[in-house]
């Protein structure tokens, strides 16, 4: 089934201002989609969308030795903060706070897309987005969400293509 096939149907203008801007910048036309329940995470998002849950793009930012780092993780995963901590020679890391997400990226957790950001942050892409011909990341609300070729998300979020996912039992 395409996108085209879905519904609810919706255009660029229903991304967050900031992210519709980045989008024009990028000269991308991606179909945006407003769901009237929250998308805010994986589950919701595949459930509203109608995908799989590792299809969905996860934008999480982490504190490495205090500064801000973007890592793009698959619905269905879980990042290894040992190994983020390793990819990055940090001595620490943990998962920002609301505050330092904001700030980093101009967007609320649960609508933060994978690039549009308001900071050029580190970004670190891991590989199991690429398990998939098109995945699903937040517009900037967690009302949206847009579809892309993973690829291409890795490219204009400036990812570093890497294996940060837990590892399961």
């Amino acid at each position: 089934m395409s996108t085209s096939d879905m519904t609810p149907t919706a255009t660029s203008s229903d991304a967050h201002p900031r992210f519709a801007e980045a989008l024009r910048e990028l000269g991308l036309d991606v179909e945006v989609r407003r769901f009237p329940d929250a998308t805010r995470t994986a589950v919701e998002a595949a459930a509203a969308i109608g995908c799989e849950l590792s299809q969905i793009v996860k934008s999480l930012i982490f504190e490495a030795d205090g500064a801000p780092v973007l890592v793009l993780m698959d619905g269905s995963s879980r990042v290894d903060v040992e190994r983020v901590r390793s990819e990055l020679g940090a001595g620490k890391v943990k998962r920002a706070g609301a505050d330092l997400v904001r700030e980093t990226t101009g967007y609320a957790i649960g609508g933060v897309p994978p690039f549009g950001h308001g900071t050029r942050t580190r970004v670190l892409a891991d590989r199991a987005l690429l398990d998939h011909a098109v995945v699903w990341a937040a517009a900037g609300t967690p009302h949206t969400v847009f579809p892309l070729d993973p690829k291409r998300v890795i490219e204009y979020a400036g990812g570093t293509l890497v294996d940060v996912r837990e590892r399961t039992a």
